[in-house]
């Protein structure tokens, strides 16, 4: 189960470059339900995620470089790229922030996770953070993939 919310950011911190990060590329063989094939650094993975905006259920699939080029040419709209900023936060949890490349250059998201929907419901985000997208699916990556 992946319990996340999601962020727009109104200040992008600008020491980025001392947190581990990796390139992504991603596309979406289907966006309902969510199937998505993502090239994280050098990993290939299949992910299946169920409907829902905090709470989803949440599948990944290691893929071999062959298999994963071979689904990215049946993928549907835009193929995303980013790069994932891992940021350490308060009470052991951590801020991933995409900053979008391409289409979307300039978009800047923050996603947390947690263990529960009680610790998502009760979190407190940083000042840099902007405005709280966790209940609209315009934000998600399979959306924004298929925008014309």
């Amino acid at each position: 189960m992946e319990i996340e919310r999601k962020y727009l950011i109104k200040k992008r911190p600008e020491d980025l470059a001392q947190y581990p990060h990796m390139e992504m590329e991603q596309a979406y063989l289907c966006t309902e339900p969510v199937v998505r094939v993502r090239k994280e650094g050098a990993d290939y993975v299949l992910t299946y995620k169920s409907k829902g905006l905090m709470v989803r259920e949440e599948y990944n699939l290691q893929l071999t470089k062959e298999s994963y080029e071979h689904l990215l040419g049946k993928a549907d709209g835009t193929v995303i790229t980013k790069t994932r900023y891992r940021i350490p936060e308060k009470n052991g949890l951590t801020i991933e922030l995409d900053v979008f490349h391409g289409r979307y250059e300039g978009l800047l998201l923050a996603e947390v996770e947690f263990a529960t929907e009680e610790e998502a419901n009760s979190y407190c985000p940083p000042e840099w953070f902007g405005e709280d997208v966790t209940m609209s699916s315009a934000y998600h990556n399979s959306t924004l993939s298929q925008k014309k």
